[in-house]
């Protein structure tokens, strides 16, 4: 019998487009490994809503291996601890993978490498990154430029499907039962209205894909009203890897103008791999070292009501009050409001940016360490390429701009009976019941004090 190779699974949870597997099907019978690795990420653990998502994920990749003949083996502890008793107890030949870009796993990779034959495929971005520099040589730092190179490599190579079936080895080694990982919250269940939401794993993303193909020419307008499905929702799909961006760039990229922007968004998640690349600690280190002189209000102690307040969507500002509960109940935000809420903390009440990035990485379906560093960095100001922090988002301005009515009604039903000219602003109407907390804070009294704050960045 041929000599095993092992699969190492991680955010690439999918059977099409898959390099890693297929390489490895070439070579002989294939064990599917997925590792729960709490030790290499260190303070980077997955959040509970990730948690929630990678259950369901890895339950419906077994299902679909066990379709083909094979199956999904569990292990839980550190990566290249893991693998090296596997290459053992098994007698694998080699270790097949697709890179990952996050420094833990590219710490990880580099320990697996030291000690076995592990070859690493692409696959999980349109592009490599690192592949794309400046005329220097440099990486690129700044997004417009980032995409027109990219886009002169575009479109990507078309997707491969899955294999109809994957040669199994003479014996499985021993699997974790999943359900002892407890990756479910149970007591209290937060995540009870995630189900409704969300149908994770290959299929699903599959389905979120043809769901959304024919209204992708509508998104450069309609991925800004909460209140319409304008989004996509293939965040978390992508970020599970259960579908692959080449397969989503051609499933897209023939509906128009609407589509390109969407297609846009897809390099804006490329740019935020190269970024990590290339400042890896960009999820806490500042990308303007002048913001380092912040004065950011203290979170634990004068603030810290004021966070609770953010976190439960109880500001008084119906926008993002709507968002936060949105995130609690499904593990998502609606992408503008996203921006709405992470202007709100970090302007409206002098938090650091990293407490908020840090909350989205523990309640997001799609916390995605790159983009969650790049988008929370940009709306703070701090990043290599951001919005200016002068800008200050008038979130009662922004609801009513972006048509948020209904979209309040839905996640803020004290407000459900209100109509769509005070909705917005119930306070300044004279008309907010009492069940719903008057505004945290003033804008304009807001809005002066983050500038004195932004003052100190100048010296």
């Amino acid at each position: 019998m041929t000599a095993p190779i092992l699969l190492w699974l991680r955010r690439d949870l999918r059977l099409a487009d898959q390099a890693a597997l297929r390489a490895a099907a070439g070579e002989g019978p294939v064990i599917p490994v997925y590792i729960l690795d709490d030790e290499t990420p260190k303070h980077r653990r997955m959040g509970g809503a990730s948690r929630w998502w990678l259950h369901h994920s890895l339950a419906s990749l077994d299902a679909d291996l066990r379709a083909r003949s094979s199956r999904l083996i569990l292990r839980r502890g550190n990566s290249a601890d893991v693998l090296a008793r596997l290459m053992e107890e098994t007698g694998a030949l080699r270790i097949h993978a697709l890179h990952h870009y996050e420094p833990w796993w590219r710490n990880a990779e580099r320990a697996v490498a030291r000690a076995h034959d592990l070859v690493l495929h692409h696959g999980n971005y349109l592009l490599p990154p690192g592949t794309l520099t400046t005329g220097n040589g440099a990486p690129y730092k700044i997004y417009t430029p980032f995409m027109r190179a990219l886009m002169r490599h575009m479109p990507p190579a078309p997707p491969l499907p899955a294999p109809n079936a994957i040669s199994a080895p003479a014996h499985w080694p021993e699997s974790d039962r999943l359900e002892d990982w407890a990756l479910l919250p149970t007591r209290p269940n937060w995540a009870a209205g995630f189900a409704e939401e969300w149908t994770p794993g290959e299929a699903g993303a599959r389905q979120r894909l043809c769901d959304f193909s024919p209204h992708a020419a509508r998104y450069d307008t309609t991925r800004n009203l909460p209140s319409e499905e304008g989004s996509s929702r293939l965040s978390p799909h992508l970020h599970f890897g259960e579908i692959s961006p080449a397969l989503v760039w051609h499933g897209i990229q023939d509906n128009g103008a609407g589509a390109q922007i969407f297609l846009s968004e897809l390099i804006w998640r490329d740019y935020a791999q190269n970024i990590i690349l290339a400042f890896p600690d960009y999820g806490r280190v500042n990308g303007r070292s002048a913001f380092d002189a912040f004065p950011w209000r203290d979170h634990e102690g004068e603030a810290a009501a004021d966070l609770a307040t953010w976190k439960a969507g109880r500001t008084g500002y119906p926008i993002v009050d709507a968002g936060m509960r949105q995130l609690w109940a499904t593990g998502w935000m609606h992408n503008r409001v996203r921006m709405i809420a992470a202007s709100f903390l970090i302007k409206h009440l002098l938090i650091d940016w990293r407490v908020g990035e840090q909350w989205f990485w523990d309640t997001l379906v799609d916390a995605d360490y790159a983009q969650n560093a790049v988008n929370w960095q940009w709306v703070a100001g701090s990043g290599v390429d951001a919005n200016m922090f002068v800008r200050i988002m008038a979130p009662l301005t922004q609801s009513e701009k972006f048509d948020a009515a209904d979209y309040i009604r839905q996640w803020v039903p004290e407000l459900a009976h209100l109509g769509t000219a005070v909705i917005h602003d119930p306070d300044a109407s004279g008309v907010r019941p009492t069940a719903y907390p008057p505004k945290i804070i003033d804008h304009r009294t807001a809005r002066e004090r983050a500038l004195a704050a932004h003052a100190h960045t100048k010296g």
